[in-house]
């Protein structure tokens, strides 16, 4: 959340962090970048409790006043790390591109390759574990999911019902990704990624392309 107060404000920042011993992060983009790195590692590491200001401050190297200034409360901090590298919803928005026949199949390979991937999982491993241990953390999920995953995917669908079956096949993926990333339940944890997308693209592509009960609709 950026904060109005213009040049002084930009001004006092930078003499402030010129004053740090350990040196300061060159400007204030690169700042905040740093603060969003470190809290997404703390909220991976320690949970939505666990997490301090203080110590998101020690791990990116600048003062825990300025991660306040910058995201005032914890809750907003956390909201921001859910806005994830942008690799996430460049490589939902292929959903469109793909072959119908194929959705299920291009869906489990986007979505789980991103916990796969050592640039968005540690994003998406914070997220899930810190949902797990906060009433606000939860609720935070549940908005990411709704409004980043499920409409990205409902959009790019020409079936009947779009969002039911985005919500389908959505979370069926997140208990997938808890159980082999979070709580690694073998053989889920330790099958190839490979075979795993062979076992779920059959389930996802009828949840996203095949025939649903009439009667099933949103309440």
């Amino acid at each position: 959340m950026e904060l109005s107060g213009g040049g002084a404000m930009a001004a006092e920042d930078t003499d402030e962090a010129d004053r740090r011993p350990g040196g300061r992060r060159p400007g204030r983009s690169g700042t905040k970048d740093a603060i969003l790195v470190a809290a997404r590692e703390q909220f991976a590491a320690k949970g939505y409790a666990g997490a301090t200001f203080r110590g998101i401050a020690a791990d990116a190297g600048v003062d825990p006043a300025l991660v306040r200034h910058f995201y005032g409360t914890k809750d907003r901090l956390f909201a921001a790390t859910l806005y994830l590298p942008e690799a996430v919803l460049s490589r939902l928005q292929l959903l469109p591109d793909c072959d119908p026949g194929d959705l299920g199949e291009h869906f489990v390979r986007i979505y789980l390759g991103l916990w796969e991937d050592p640039e968005t999982g540690p994003a998406l491993m914070a997220m899930m574990r810190t949902a797990l241990t906060s009433d606000q953390a939860t609720g935070l999920m549940r908005d990411f999911l709704q409004t980043r995953i499920v409409e990205q995917v409902a959009s790019a669908l020409g079936a009947d019902r779009p969002r039911l079956r985005a919500e389908l096949a959505a979370t069926h993926l997140v208990g997938v990704a808890m159980a082999r990333h979070v709580v690694r339940v073998d053989p889920m944890a330790s099958l190839a990624f490979d075979d795993l997308v062979a076992l779920l693209a059959p389930n996802l592509q009828h949840y996203l392309a095949g025939d649903l009960p009439e009667h099933a609709s949103p309440s």
